[in-house]
């Protein structure tokens, strides 16, 4: 069955409107994907932090209709509904349901992290560099948590349990994922060779998707999934909490009580300017305090003094 598919490149400040005047006048998916990314610059939105819809700068926004619809009455209905929107630069063609449905899985590919950590799709083979008997892949259904490239506060998480591992201090570990979103980080931890895995969120649909990733990667025997209310709070060796700067801040005493004496921490989710703050909050519980930056974005971890 084939559909009417509309282009156009818009910023992350305009996309709400556009992507509202789509819907109302019949929209039946929208789609957005990195303006400035290619084939071999990919970069995914894996795992948003509690309550962030991260997007990018510059967007590629596509939206498909049914195939009967009008190019140019949609061009007059989306005008009329937001005359403020530059709709001039809207492109149409036909695609066949096959062809698009192939672009899009087509568009996820393997990622590395470190010296052996990747993410792998389930549309793809594993690669060759991913297949040596140490490497750790986690294997994730791009329609639920691709996006077009990686998020940096994923990134830095998955690049420092992947330094960890290295050194000897993932190995028969428990690990704490709080704010666990899809559960990345948990699967990590548990394929770099963690004991088990704790995963905490506030949002159920998290807790759901983490036990489903879990499965599919056949970890699920070792990694728990919790609401915060239904926690069993314990001390673990490794914590690791990708989430907003502001509940950093809040949570400081909870986190810092999870962290077992001389167990390590990694804090993401922040933004270049917000860590001062964050690296002085920690300060009373961690040393060896150190952030690192990944664009926009840090990741600060730390030691649990004894």
């Amino acid at each position: 069955m084939p559909y009417l598919e509309l282009s156009l490149r818009c910023t992350e400040a305009d996309q709400p409107r556009y992507e509202n005047a789509l819907e109302d006048v019949g929209a039946l998916s929208v789609t957005l994907l990195d303006a400035e990314a290619d084939t071999s610059n990919e970069r995914a939105i894996l795992e948003p932090g509690v309550g962030q819809t991260p997007l990018w700068h510059s967007l590629v926004l596509t939206a498909l209709f049914h195939a009967e619809a009008n190019a140019l009455a949609l061009l007059a209905a989306l005008e009329a509904f937001d005359p403020g929107l530059d709709w001039r630069q809207a492109s149409f063609r036909t695609v066949e349901d096959q062809d698009w449905e192939r672009a899009w899985l087509d568009q996820f590919q393997p990622m590395r992290f470190g010296e052996r950590t990747f993410i792998v799709p389930w549309n793809h083979d594993i690669p060759d560099d991913a297949q040596r008997d140490d490497a750790a892949v986690i294997r994730l259904d791009p329609g639920l948590a691709f996006g077009s490239g990686t998020h940096p506060t994923t990134a830095l998480c998955l690049r420092w349990l992947d330094g960890l591992a290295g050194a000897g201090r993932l190995q028969d570990r428990d690990v704490l994922d709080f704010g666990c979103g899809s559960g990345i980080l948990a699967l990590a931890a548990l394929k770099l060779g963690a004991a088990r895995a704790v995963g905490v969120d506030n949002d159920p649909q998290a807790l759901i998707a983490t036990h489903d990733n879990a499965q599919r990667n056949a970890v699920g025997e070792r990694l728990a999934v919790h609401l915060p209310q239904d926690e069993p709070a314990r001390a673990y060796p490794v914590v690791v909490a990708n989430i907003l700067a502001s509940a950093l801040d809040a949570l400081a005493d909870t986190l810092a009580a999870r962290v077992a004496p001389g167990g390590r921490i990694a804090l993401s989710g922040i933004l270049h300017g917000q860590e001062d703050e964050l690296l002085d909050r920690y300060a009373p519980w961690f040393e060896s305090l150190r952030s690192e930056r990944d664009g926009d974005w840090m990741r600060i971890d730390g030691v649990r003094r004894a």
